[in-house]
């Protein structure tokens, strides 16, 4: 099949700009399966909001728990692009109505001091070169009708980004075990989803780790002052219009975020 990679660009921005979901791009506009040309995709998309302004800070891994991975059918993470009007103030309120179809997941973001320019990268360079860490919540969101998505749809679709929450208490990462750190996600009052540092590639550094060895290898290394979300401790769940979420992970502390009504943003 001709793959129009503008035209899957133009079909996703919009579903953005009128907040109305799209069909998938899978088996239509992309072919089933094509993972390089839902990249270039996602890069076509990138381009397009830089030269509007938007400026990027850093990424977003997807994809790193192996359940997940085999419900889609893919044994690799996949990732995104954070622009610095994704982030909202640690108990601000988020914007549902830039939002179709937003789900929140605790996560950890590595902040970078140094450049990791390698395509050889090991768990040690992601130590070395991270300057803190920070609890995160992120906003995930579709613009693919019902979250009928492969990898093909959620790689085009930046991967499945929206929006994201930073605290604003740094951690050293050798005050914080990454692997056995638990985190639990309320609403509330009442957790509704829980996980660990071990369920992100067994260990949040392993997805940094791949992340800066990917990027590097297509040309476009993580850099220092880098926010990178390093993928979700335990299960993402569905926003409730007007609830409040908490983030609490060991070792890292906690971040809050609140969605208005539906009606309200309307």
């Amino acid at each position: 099949m001709t793959v129009d990679i503008e035209q899957a660009a133009s079909v996703l921005r919009e579903a953005y700009d009128t907040a109305t979901p799209c069909p998938p791009l899978r088996g239509g506009l992309l072919p089933e399966g094509d993972v390089d040309a839902a990249y270039a995709v996602q890069q076509a998309q990138v381009r397009h909001w830089t030269r509007e302004g938007r400026r990027p800070v850093g990424a977003k891994i997807g994809l790193t728990n192996p359940a997940v991975q085999a419900s889609l059918g893919v044994y690799q993470p996949d990732f995104g692009v954070l622009f610095a009007d994704m982030a909202v103030d640690d108990g601000a309120e988020a914007d549902l109505g830039r939002l179709l179809q937003p789900r929140v997941e605790a996560e950890i973001a590595f902040v970078l001091g140094t450049d990791l320019p390698y395509e050889q990268v090991t768990v040690a360079d992601v130590i070395r070169a991270t300057d803190h860490l920070l609890p995160a919540i992120e906003i995930v969101d579709s613009r693919v009708a019902g979250w009928d998505i492969s990898i093909v749809d959620t790689v085009a679709d930046n991967a499945s980004s929206g929006l994201f929450v930073l605290g604003t208490t740094p951690r050293r990462i050798a005050d914080v075990d990454l692997r056995l750190c638990g985190a639990v996600l309320e609403h509330a009052g009442e957790p509704v989803s829980v996980g660990a540092g071990a369920a992100c590639l067994g260990n949040p550094a392993h997805a940094v780790a791949w992340l800066a060895a990917t990027l590097a290898a297509a040309g476009r290394p993580l850099r220092a002052g880098d926010v990178v979300l390093s993928g979700a401790l335990g299960p993402m769940v569905p926003v409730t219009p007007g609830a409040a979420y908490e983030a609490r992970i060991s070792g890292l502390g906690s971040v809050r975020t609140r969605f208005g009504d539906r009606e309200e943003t309307s």
